[in-house]
Order: structure tokens, then sequence, then C-alpha cells
């Protein structure tokens, strides 16, 4: 006898959930995304894909098209230095054995959208309630950081906390081929290349959530910096900065709840400092997609759980560290010189 399809409803359009659909699609599954945006963003800043990710989507397709398609419109970072706000060398990381892409979420998020038929991503559409999802086999929440679906299974005293930090990102006009980042006391500032033959560029600052501010203020607070940072700052157009304060998650007794599993920074939110989130949306989906192809729903969002909770929490804390260690006040001196030889090392 016929089995009937399997149906996934997936609460959330960003990168894990449209991950997770394609995946789910090409396994046999009916899928329906909602999403409440009007539709996909037009702008973003860099995101790093690293090789883990790529190696997911690649799995995932069978052909590796997608994967070769974020490769030629992403900038390979064959290469990064650190350096001290005023400029001094810390280390530098070469010759990487696979380096990361670095693409503006516009783009990646085209990319893992443009396989899926008309009608299967519902935009302005808030996900529906758990209760109201009895049709379906199975729930992927990927809506973001102050994900609803989380706080209705495990409540609020697991809502992202404060990182002690806020950041600003955005690019400006013009192409670098190198990627930095420079510390000092309780900030950091990175530069990077993107797609589009522009310039990204990230700050984080150690401050009380709340803050805000625009270029000038920007400005003023890295005044004294090595000359790199304040020719981005100088070249910063209006309306092109992005600001957030940082949470990240606590950690989940589970990822998966029923038939409920959470993906991506409804999950693990995370510092961005190890420039992970991205990709870990991406494992997340694929990962998922995959045990449900393979095993009873049940059983698959159990494997879901048991190989991605501890790796990400893992993560999470590492992020947390790295933020700590790059806008450390104190023992500086002995900072860059561990930090010098590790990337030597590297």
């Amino acid at each position: 006898m016929a089995t009937s399809q399997r149906r996934a409803a997936i609460l959330g359009g960003g990168i894990g959930g449209l991950t997770a659909a394609d995946a789910l699609l090409r396994s046999g599954w009916h899928v329906d995304v909602f999403e409440r945006a009007p539709s996909l963003p037009t702008t973003g800043t860099a995101l790093g894909i690293w090789p883990e990710a790529l190696d997911a989507l690649t799995t995932a397709d069978g052909d590796g098209d997608r994967s070769r398609r974020i490769e030629k419109l992403g900038v390979l970072q064959e290469t990064a230095t650190l350096l001290r706000w005023d400029g001094t060398v810390i280390g530098r990381v070469d010759g990487l054995t696979r380096s990361p892409v670095l693409l503006s979420r516009p783009a990646l998020l085209e990319i893992l959208a443009e396989n899926l038929p008309p009608g299967l991503l519902h935009f302005a559409t808030p996900g529906p309630e758990v209760s109201e999802l009895e049709d379906y086999d199975v729930v992927i929440a990927s809506d973001g950081i102050n994900s609803a679906v989380r706080d209705r299974l495990f409540g609020p005293a697991y809502r992202p906390v404060h990182t002690g930090y806020a950041a600003w990102r955005g690019w400006v006009p013009g192409v670098t081929t190198t990627a930095s980042e420079s510390w000092g006391p309780g900030a950091l500032f990175g530069i990077t290349p993107r797609d589009g033959d522009l310039t990204n560029w990230f700050a984080a600052v150690r401050t009380p959530p709340g803050r805000t501010g625009g270029a000038a203020e920007l400005r003023e607070r890295y005044r004294g910096w090595h000359p790199a940072v304040r020719d981005v700052l100088d070249r910063i157009e209006p309306g092109r900065i992005l600001h957030h304060d940082l949470y990240e998650s606590p950690p989940l007794p589970a990822y998966v709840r029923g038939k409920v599993a959470l993906v991506g920074d409804a999950a693990h939110a995370m510092a961005p400092n190890l420039g992970r989130g991205a990709c870990e949306a991406i494992i997340d989906a694929t990962t998922l997609a995959a045990l449900l192809s393979e095993h009873p729903v049940s059983e698959a969002l159990q494997r879901y759980d048991r190989a991605r909770r501890r790796r990400t929490q893992r993560l999470v804390r590492a992020s947390r560290a790295v933020a700590r260690v790059a806008t450390a006040s104190r023992f500086t001196a002995l900072r860059d010189r561990l930090v010098g030889t590790a990337a030597r090392v590297a």
C-alpha cells in the first residue's frame, strides 16, 4: 500500500528554514514555509560560509550546485590579520587548507531559495501556533533569536541573554583584498572583502543594552585607531549602518519537543566572533532533513538533538570567550604574544 506524503511546516524563511525546505523537498516531503517578512531582504552584510557548511549543502544537493554558486559569487578569505588598535600586527593566518567564503546575506538567501517551487514560501505570514499545525508530521522552528516557538516550548527562562556587547555593521564602496580584525580596550573593528565589489566592516563595543548611535558616534569611539579603521568609517554612507545588541542563548535542555525541532538562532544564538552562525544554521537544517528522510520522525528528532546540541552549545561558549579576549583591557601584551604564536602555528 502506498504511503501518504509526509508534511513539514517550517516557521521562518531565513538561512536555516530555506535550507531545510530545499533538503526536505529533495527527499519527497511536502513543505510549507511561513515567513513574516514581505520578501527576502535586499540589503545585508557579509557572512562567513565555512567549508563544513558548503559540504553539508553539497551532500543535501547531491550535485554541489549551490556550493559552487556560493564560491563563485562570494570572496574566498585565504588570509586574515589580527592587529592592535594602533595597527601593530598581532598575528597573521595564511594558507588555510580550506578557507571560508564571504558572501552577503541577501545573496546567500537568494541561492538557498532559488529552487523552491512557487507557493511554497508564504511571505507576510507569521508562523501559526504549533497547535494549529496538526496536519503536519514535523514542525521546524527557524524563527530566529526571538523565537516564539522556543518561548512556548521552554518558557522565558531560556530567552537569549545580553552578552555585554553591541555591534555595528555595514559596507562601504570600494574593494579590499585583505581581511583584518583590530583589537582595542573594550572594542574591536573588522574589515573584510565581500561580494558586489564592496568592503564589509563590523564593530563591537562592550556596553550595556539599549545603546544607540550612528556614524558620528562610531568615528568618535574609534578616533585614535589606526588609519585603515578611520578610512572605512570616513566612507560610511547614511542608511548603511546596522546596529544590534548582541545576545546568546542559555543552554537549552533539548532542541526538540514533541514533533517540533529548533534550528539556527532559535536554538543556539551566539556572539558573532567565530563567524559560525550562518554555517551552523545550514548544518542544523541539512542534518535534520537527512535524519527525517532516513528515520521515523520521533527517532529522527532525537538523533538530531544528540548530533547538534552539544556541539553548538560549545560554540556559543567559545564565541563568548573569543569576544572577551578580543576586547580585553588587561594583560593585552601577554594576550598578543599568545595569540600571535597560535596564529603562526595555524
